[in-house]
């Protein structure tokens, strides 16, 4: 086992893994930038090193600098959390080479990943379902309407290289497919500064459905049920919750055993989550996701488990600590996104936290790094906390949803708080009759 882990992050992720190294005896590492010596995962952790200013570019997402705190502080392995470095495939390898253990998959396995036309050809190859869709790259515009005309209007063309919504663009009809073409390359281009897109068959109204695996890079793998998804603006997931309310157990074991098995034919390492669409009782694979998830703790919550000392278990090289006839679910868990940002057009708000008060209770989970007196940078995601609730079933999680976010208090920023309130009051949400594309029809029509 590990004697000393860096954690290369911020936030509340970084918090959620130095608690995870301190009832494992594991002393932790803080890196963080100039903006954030004040942070509580800078306090919390066993020792800190500044790492750079403020801009991300120049510290979290700095290799260089990451490693040589690893060789100062005698570090012997690195959590990525999410976001920032923890789906870089050259940072895992420089790891390695400098006799680092990444706490993640091994640096191809990310690779593969990361290009989402060998991810979907890797997929197909494991035995997953995916989307109807291009084979590999459309170059050019003729070669989309041949595409298009095959698979069916609508169709989406999305970047290779992407993520976050970027680079993607829907197309209903062949009088819209040059525009949206033309449009998801350029947009492409500027984002990734890789122009190459692929094409996929658009599903009307699918749910947002994804699977947690776990693997021990030896062959053997499971999976942890399914979380829905589907609340997202600009593909930006802001409500989750496990299990999902229209899938049933045997939907459930089928999906979860396909997956399971493509990574231990893989030997996947660590904790993935395999994302689909789904739709009429089909899934269609979208990506891999090759880290922890934000929306982790719903998984954790229903099966009593923590994934990030799982994470660390299977670095160090001890295996799973649970087989799969082990895990079972227990009641229902859902997690909203509190970020600060001036509901509704979502502008960041960073600022001074005049006061904070975090909910209690039965079931209730708040997982944070702001504090009374905190000064939200502007350099960074608006990400300052996640609330999450456990109960006996679904409407038990909704009302102490409910009673906790009544309790929640966070001042002298705006946050997507009231966002929370309003979408409790709607029935489609009391009923989980939503989709992809409600909340953004929703905010439309509320906020016209």
């Amino acid at each position: 086992m590990f004697e000393k882990i860096l954690i290369a992050n911020r936030g509340e992720i970084a918090l959620r893994v130095i608690r995870a190294c301190r009832e494992m005896g594991i002393k932790s590492v803080a890196v963080h930038s100039t903006a954030d010596a004040d942070a509580m995962h800078v306090r919390m952790a066993d020792e800190s090193v500044c790492i750079g200013p403020a801009p991300s570019s120049e510290s979290y997402l700095n290799k260089a600098a990451i490693i040589s705190a690893c060789e100062i502080t005698g570090a012997q392995a690195v959590h990525p959390g999410y976001g920032f470095l923890s789906e870089n495939a050259s940072f895992a390898q420089a790891l390695q080479d400098h006799g680092l253990t990444f706490i993640g998959p091994n640096a191809e396995h990310i690779r593969i990943m990361g290009d989402k036309i060998t991810a979907k050809d890797t997929a197909k190859d494991l035995g997953i379902p995916v989307v109807p869709g291009s084979e590999g790259g459309v170059p050019d515009f003729e070669t989309a309407k041949k595409v298009a005309e095959q698979i069916g209007y609508p169709v989406i063309i999305k970047a290779t290289a992407g993520g976050g919504g970027r680079g993607m663009k829907v197309a209903k009809s062949a009088e819209e497919l040059e525009i949206a073409f033309r449009t998801a390359r350029s947009e492409a281009k500027a984002a990734f500064g890789n122009d190459e897109v692929y094409m996929e068959k658009y599903l009307q109204k699918p749910r947002h459905i994804e699977i947690q695996v776990f693997g021990d890079g030896k062959g053997k793998a499971v999976h942890l049920g399914e979380r829905d998804c589907s609340l997202q603006r600009r593909h930006q997931k802001v409500f989750e919750e496990a299990p999902g309310p229209v899938i049933t157990p045997k939907l459930r074991n089928e999906i979860g055993e396909i997956c399971a098995n493509a990574m231990q034919k893989l030997k996947y390492i660590g904790a993935g989550t395999i994302e689909f669409l789904y739709e009429d009782g089909k899934f269609y694979f979208i990506e891999m996701n090759t880290r922890l998830q934000v929306e982790h703790p719903v998984t954790e919550a229903i099966f009593g488990v923590d994934l990030v000392r799982e994470q660390i278990r299977v670095a160090s090289g001890l295996g799973l600590s649970f087989t799969q006839e082990e895990l079972e679910i227990n009641g229902h868990a859902i997690e909203v996104r509190i970020n600060a940002e001036k509901i509704p057009n979502f502008s960041p708000c960073p600022g001074r936290i005049t006061q904070f008060h975090a909910p209690g209770g039965l079931g209730v989970r708040m997982d944070s790094a702001i504090y009374d007196g905190y000064r939200i940078p502007p350099y960074y995601d608006s990400l300052i906390g996640k609330l999450i609730v456990h109960g006996r079933d679904r409407p038990e999680a909704l009302a102490r949803l409910k009673r906790a976010l009544s309790e929640l208090i966070i001042d002298g920023v705006d946050t997507s708080i009231p966002l929370f309130h309003l979408l409790l009051a709607e029935p489609d949400i009391q009923h989980g009759e939503y989709n992809i594309h409600w909340l953004e029809k929703w905010l439309a029509e509320k906020f016209a």
